[in-house]
């Protein structure tokens, strides 16, 4: 590749400056990605589909408009890469499954569209676990990526293909989906920066659904203030998502800090992102006290019956006549539905599918669905005593580093790793994961997790950036890229 140290790790606003100073143009910029995907995803295999004639095409449209003298806004010809789980009009969105390898979307995910008005540039679509379903995009149908830091190890998931591709460098921003974990997690893997905003937030129409009251679209990016940025572009109400919540959040809301009661996790006083968040604190001006997480085991088992059970139900679309491919040679319509959903859907798909159908069938319902909703109100409930006393809360995003490829081929093993995300997508929560260390044993990223009161997600964004400002651990992903 040539040398272009100079476009190399950008911020939105380091590359905002770039394109409105005329010291680079959109066409170089975005070209420098594009060369970059092709030349290192071949390892990392991280990208599924590159936009590469549309992205141009935009790219030559704002370099028009610059030499005509047009001011160009923050996101104007910023290019970004977004999980396979968005609908881009006129694209193959795939959910990283077989059984929509051909499908072309007919219309555009609301925070896509929404980029789209900003002027940010769609440059690929980015693996992912097939529908979500996985913490390690070793269940995707198409591809397994890999950690930049080290390909022996996963890049985390359901959303690991957007946190390599921000962590590699192939865009500037990355946009992902959290269910349970699907944006902190693969963002701590992966040393870059991961936001799950409060839900209802930002629209989830376009975005193909994996557990309805749970799933909440977010971005992945080198900062908290780029992911601010992106959260200004991307929040709102829409019309066509009833769950969507009027919001006023404005990016530079999260550039005023005030002295904050910060709660710490006791049983991870010793861990080193925890370790890394003290030094910070003890040179903020806010107070520190030890708290006691919701019981992450408890909230693990319940979310792992209601997802499941949202599954099945969002899941009965994909039948090959509906949706998706479909099975030859069927001499019925249910031998088809079997046939069908057999050969083009995953091991994982399939058994998060028989898990919720059985939570919900009848004489199983009030012994699992009934009661891990129960476990969810009391979880929402723990968490307002919590806030009661402090305004945000900080802990581990994960309980380890990244793991290696194929070390977790048992589901429990697996499911696990999301034990200190989950809580926060039971209720509704705003949760950041920042790059706060390097494991001593593999030199893989680790991640410290602030999580805020519903809707304050300017006092979580708040946060991390001062954390930000006085470390430098988000900068360390260029040292550590392989």
């Amino acid at each position: 590749m040539a040398n272009n140290s100079h476009l190399e790790y950008l911020t939105i606003e380091s590359a905002h400056e770039l394109l409105s100073s005329k010291k680079i143009s959109c066409t170089e910029l975005t070209s420098y990605y594009l060369e970059r995907i092709k030349n290192l995803d071949k390892k990392i295999a991280a990208v599924l589909e590159l936009q590469e004639d549309s992205a141009l095409a935009s790219a030559k449209q704002l370099d028009s408009k610059i030499a005509k003298g047009h001011k160009i806004s923050l996101l104007e010809g910023i290019p970004y890469t977004a999980k396979d789980m968005f609908l881009a009009k006129g694209t193959r969105t795939t959910a990283a499954s077989k059984i929509l390898e051909n499908f072309v979307a007919p219309y555009t995910a609301t925070a896509i569209e929404k980029l789209n008005q900003a002027g940010a540039i769609l440059i690929a679509k980015v693996n992912q676990d097939e529908f979500a379903h996985g913490g390690s995009t070793e269940n995707s149908a198409y591809q397994k990526t890999t950690n930049p830091s080290n390909s022996d190890y996963v890049p985390g998931g359901s959303s690991g293909g957007s946190a390599a591709a921000v962590a590699a460098d192939f865009g500037v921003f990355s946009l992902g989906t959290d269910t349970g974990g699907s944006i902190r997690q693969p963002a701590a893997y992966c040393g870059v920066t991961g936001f799950k905003p409060s839900y209802g937030w930002v629209s989830r129409y376009g975005v193909v659904a994996m557990a309805s009251s749970f799933d909440c679209v977010g971005p992945i990016t080198r900062t908290a203030r780029d992911s601010a940025i992106v959260l200004e572009a991307i929040s709102g109400l829409d019309s066509m998502d009833s769950t969507t919540i009027k919001s006023d959040f404005k990016a530079a809301v999260s550039n005023n800090t005030k002295s904050l009661r910060v709660g710490i996790a006791a049983d991870f006083t010793d861990h080193q992102s925890i370790a890394s968040a003290k030094i910070f604190l003890q040179e903020s001006s806010h107070s520190c006290l030890n708290i006691e997480l919701p019981n992450g085991e408890l909230a693990l088992a319940a979310y792992y019956v209601l997802v499941p059970s949202e599954i099945s139900s969002n899941l009965e679309r994909y039948d090959g006549i509906r949706y998706g491919m479909q099975s030859l040679n069927c001499s019925d319509l249910k031998e088809s539905y079997m046939k069908t959903r057999a050969e083009f859907l995953g091991s994982e798909v399939k058994l998060r599918i028989i898990t919720g159908t059985y939570a919900l069938s009848a004489g199983y319902y009030d012994a699992y669905y009934k009661k891990a909703m129960q476990v969810r109100t009391l979880v929402s409930d723990q968490f307002a005593e919590l806030f009661a006393d402090c305004d945000v809360i900080l802990s581990p995003t994960t309980i380890e580093p990244a793991f290696k490829l194929g070390s977790k081929s048992e589901p429990i093993e697996m499911y696990k790793t999301d034990i200190l995300t989950v809580s926060a997508n039971l209720a509704g929560l705003p949760a950041i994961s920042v790059p706060a260390g390097l494991d001593s044993a593999t030199g893989l990223p680790i991640g410290l997790q602030i999580t805020g009161r519903l809707g304050e997600d300017a006092t979580v964004l708040a946060l991390a950036q001062e954390f930000q400002a006085s470390t430098d651990w988000h900068n360390k992903i260029k040292e550590c890229l392989i």
